[in-house]
């Protein structure tokens, strides 16, 4: 038996260690040995006694406060890092733009001889398809000669706004004196053709006060974006294209988007440093007027080269607006600023309200003249103080103002305190107009005051009619 015995321990070892792990939670609680060993995981010391489990619990504990302590270094660690690399994060993002060849171009508008889908004195456009895409491409003029590195960079950085209310720019070819433009296609209308359907002028799809609170409040909120809210390394960004045709209303909400961003910087038609330039120089000039005699002034021109056939440099004195957006100070200057296209919305907006153009002309039979009437000067009579007594008052005046195609559904209250700001927008002083962060924030305010109104007056429906006989 013995013999047996050993000799099957000697031929099945595992057989002996089992005998012994079996017996051993037997004696468990009175063999010190079991404690001191280390357990090979964590989850087999719960399952011991009181006294082995009180023993284990520092470990654990150390373990574990050590853990939190790596694990909470490393996140304020990350959120450090996180927060001093927002800009390299920005940097590396992919929407990088777009340079496409010319030939390219030629390619996709058939050698620009497909049908365009606008065309202006100024500008032209095509839609095709860029690299899988649906674009639509304009065609510009340099108004100044621009750096390359410099046009580079300022492509670069517009290219990288995002909003939902402006339409972006995917990239840009150039050849000789033009620059294409190619925007991202938004299926849609301009607001021109919303408002003023050659077809049908008594029709016009935005027969909501709603509606066009929407297109309003984008409106504001895209602009404000465009001159606060870009981040972008550009000292100051200027829209300078703001006219109801460049705006496009989407369907089914009627969100509006801007057209032509960034346009005026990368066509030459902003350049702050040119405008120091020119600034600083006139002020020169003018001060080193001198009165000279009429023997000085012969002797003078004696001296001048004889005059040649020659182009003058006139292009840096020649710009471009839209009769009736164009506000006072850029009309005399030709320098575009944030205030221009805070007049500019404010103009969009009366036309928005009143559904007419910002400029008419109509004739008078009794002078024989055409007579010139623009929604600024319609608006102001409107909100003057001065009654005369045949109109109902300023309610009575604002309700015929109004587009009737509304059929007199609106809150006048919120009708008279946005024509208000819309006038403060088209302020002759230029200083007194508005910032459009502060008419951003008044726009929502009575878009909200809208919204109230259009949920209180909305027909219930929780009512039936019949109209059957009884």
């Amino acid at each position: 038996m013995c013999k047996t015995k050993m000799a099957t321990q000697a031929t099945d070892p595992t057989r002996k260690s089992n005998t012994r792990s079996s017996r051993t939670p037997r004696t468990q609680t009175q063999s010190p040995r079991t404690q001191r060993s280390p357990a090979p995981q964590p989850p087999p010391q719960t399952s011991f006694a009181t006294a082995s489990s009180t023993t284990s619990v520092p470990s654990t504990s150390t373990a574990t406060s050590g853990a939190y302590l790596a694990s909470s270094s490393a996140t304020s660690s990350s959120k450090h890092s996180a927060g001093t690399g927002i800009s390299e994060f920005r940097d590396s993002l992919p929407e990088n733009p777009h340079i496409y060849s010319f030939s390219e171009l030629c390619s996709a508008t058939n050698n620009f001889l497909s049908k365009t889908y606008t065309s202006t004195s100024s500008t032209r456009s095509w839609r095709c398809t860029l690299r899988a895409k649906s674009v639509i491409v304009f065609q510009r003029k340099f108004r100044r000669k621009i750096e390359t590195p410099q046009l580079r960079q300022r492509l670069s950085v517009i290219c990288r706004s995002h909003h939902m209310s402006i339409i972006k720019l995917l990239g840009a070819s150039i050849s000789g004196d033009h620059i294409y433009l190619v925007y991202d296609f938004v299926e849609g209308a301009n607001l021109a053709n919303c408002l003023r359907n050659p077809r049908n002028p008594n029709f016009t799809v935005l027969d909501t006060w709603i509606s066009r609170m929407q297109i309003a409040t984008d409106l504001a909120h895209g602009l404000d974006y465009i001159h606060n809210n870009t981040g972008l390394n550009i000292c100051t960004l200027v829209h300078n294209h703001i006219k109801s045709s460049s705006i496009i209303v989407t369907e089914p909400s009627f969100n509006a988007k801007l057209c032509h961003f960034g346009t005026a910087q990368l066509c030459g038609e902003i350049d702050e440093d040119e405008n120091n330039k020119d600034e600083s120089k006139k002020a020169k000039e003018f001060s080193e007027i001198q009165e000279v005699s009429e023997e000085e002034e012969e002797e003078s021109l004696k001296t001048l080269p004889s005059p040649k056939l020659k182009r003058s440099n006139s292009q840096k004195m020649q710009f471009q607006g839209v009769r009736g957006y164009m506000p006072p100070e850029f009309q005399a200057t030709g320098i575009a600023t944030q205030k221009c296209d805070v007049y500019a919305f404010g103009v969009v907006i009366l036309e928005l309200l009143c559904g007419e153009e910002p400029l008419k002309y109509k004739y008078d039979k009794s002078t024989g003249d055409f007579v010139r009437t623009s929604v600024i000067d319609t608006a102001s009579a409107v909100i003057d103080d001065d009654d005369d007594g045949g109109g109902g008052g300023r309610e009575g005046r604002m309700r015929k103002w109004v587009d009737r195609r509304l059929k007199d559904s609106f809150p006048i209250d919120v009708a008279e305190k946005i024509v208000r700001l819309a006038l403060d927008c088209v302020h002759v002083d230029a200083d007194k107009r508005p910032n459009m962060g502060r008419v951003a924030g008044k726009i929502s305010r009575l878009y909200l005051e809208s919204r109230i109104w259009s949920d209180n007056v909305r027909m219930p429906t929780g009512i039936s009619v019949s109209l059957a006989p009884r």
